[in-house]
């Protein structure tokens, strides 16, 4: 190593633990400091509650999710409600001819219930989408469907933004990392991911249960203080299958009044399932440069928990932002696993070896604990945006999905025991061409520097 990339790394582990303490700081003024103690156990965090008997379906890519979701709004009976990042109404869920574009589905459905769509109004500054203007237009184009509701929430934090993505419809559920727009990439995918300008893998969860109660409540909360209207309370729905499931959030302090302290409880979740893990952890995310989860992984790669512990990464070969971040963080894993025995990192690619934008969010511990939802594993997520991810410890929905996704991505067997299939299955397909390779470009240099940097610029 050179001078010059020992003086990077130096530089960069040292804005990253100033990093660290500025947020352990931050957390403990405000109640929150045990989330970074280390010392919570279990699977689920205390500071949410754990609903019982739901059923919980992870639908991958929007050929699956978007008609998932079109039925749903078909067939309301009680009210459909949508908090998205952005949504465009002229977006058809369905690429079959003659699918209504959003705002015709939403305004055939205002005839028989309420609808009510919160988006996030946009930066204050066009630095990046969706710009103020196309929030505005996207609201009065809602609006002139007639008995829909349409409000922009503009209470996001500096260069910060409201990214969850949640759609409740009457007793039904869906949370997870698709928007409903071409804004910025088209979300129509399907896991053969035929060749195109873009791929987009993705995800959703399905949930059906009391849990559903509790996605309902959120929308309801944060409606209230953007829309000025009350909401009947939601109703707790029967129970509807037999898995556990969590809501767990990012809410920024000073956002919301029915938050004045703010809710890390997504932060909270993601650590005590990394250090709970012993055997795997499966990642599919769209950035992976948080401090606080990097120093978890790295601690895993260097005292690894058992001998067949495996770190498998899917990653986008080109994030929208922060890709030398990223890049740098995935330096740092790979120094810490020098064997090159225990860590798989890996992008996605069409047939043809068409890119495959990876934005999902994502991740499975031991086959025993899975997350899903909005959020990604770096600062703004974690910190400063809002988001919503659901989490089960329901090891037959987090097998299954990991099983899934595997057999998709590889186009193999992946039933074998999960150390063998990433030595063998995962590293034999990243040698040969096939729907995965490699993550190229991992770099240490200045570039892992952005985001401790863009950190404490705009964290308050």
């Amino acid at each position: 190593m050179g001078l010059r990339d020992v003086l990077d790394a130096r530089l960069g582990d040292g804005l990253e633990n100033l990093l660290r303490s500025h947020h352990a700081r931050r957390l403990r003024r405000l109640g929150w400091g045990d989330v970074l103690d280390g010392d919570g156990a279990g699977w689920f965090t205390p500071r949410r509650p754990v609903q019982h008997g739901n059923k919980i379906q992870i639908l991958v890519d929007g050929a699956e999710a978007f008609p998932a979701i079109a039925e749903a709004i078909e067939n309301a009976q009680k009210y459909v409600h949508i908090a998205n990042w952005h949504a465009s109404p002229d977006f058809r869920l369905t690429r079959e001819p003659g699918a209504p574009q959003l705002r015709e589905l939403l305004s055939a459905a205002a005839e028989r219930v309420p609808v009510r769509v919160l988006l996030w109004a946009g930066p204050p500054v066009p630095f990046f989408e969706p710009t103020r203007k196309r929030a505005e237009a996207a609201k009065h184009a809602f609006l002139e469907c007639g008995a829909v509701r349409c409000e922009l929430d503009a209470r996001e934090r500096t260069l910060h933004c409201h990214h969850e993505k949640i759609v409740i419809v009457d007793d039904v559920a869906f949370v997870g990392g698709l928007d409903m727009t071409a804004v910025e990439g088209d979300r129509h995918d399907s896991p053969a991911h035929p060749p195109r300008d873009l791929g987009w893998h993705d995800h959703i969860a399905r949930l059906e249960g009391p849990v559903v109660s509790e996605v309902a409540a959120h929308f309801a909360a944060r409606w209230l203080e953007i829309a000025g209207e009350t909401l009947p309370a939601p109703e707790v729905p029967p129970e509807a299958g037999s898995s556990s499931v969590q809501l767990v959030r990012t809410i920024p302090e000073r956002t919301y009044d029915f938050s004045p302290h703010g809710d890390f409880t997504l932060l909270d979740s993601y650590l005590r399932a990394l250090r709970a893990a012993k055997s795997l952890v499966y990642i599919e995310n769209q950035f992976l440069w948080s401090p606080e989860i990097t120093e978890v992984l790295l601690e895993k790669l260097r005292n690894p928990p058992s001998d067949d512990f495996r770190m498998v990464l899917v990653l986008p070969q080109k994030p929208s932002n922060g890709a030398d971040t990223t890049r740098g963080q995935l330096g740092r894993l790979l120094d810490a696993d020098p064997s090159g025995g225990r860590l798989v990192a890996a992008t996605l690619v069409a047939h043809g070896d068409a890119p495959v934008y990876v934005h999902a969010k994502l991740t499975i511990v031991d086959d025993e604990w899975l997350s899903i939802g909005s959020a990604n594993l770096n600062e703004h997520s974690l910190f400063n945006d809002t988001e919503v991810n659901v989490v089960t410890d329901d090891a037959e929905v987090a097998r299954s999905t990991r099983l899934r996704l595997w057999a998709e991505h590889l186009d193999a067997d992946v039933s074998g025991p999960t150390a063998d299939v990433v030595d063998h299955v995962w590293r034999s397909a990243l040698e040969r061409p096939s729907r995965v390779m490699p993550l190229p470009g991992v770099s240490r240099r200045a570039g892992r520097l952005q985001g401790p940097l863009r950190g404490l610029l705009v964290d308050g």
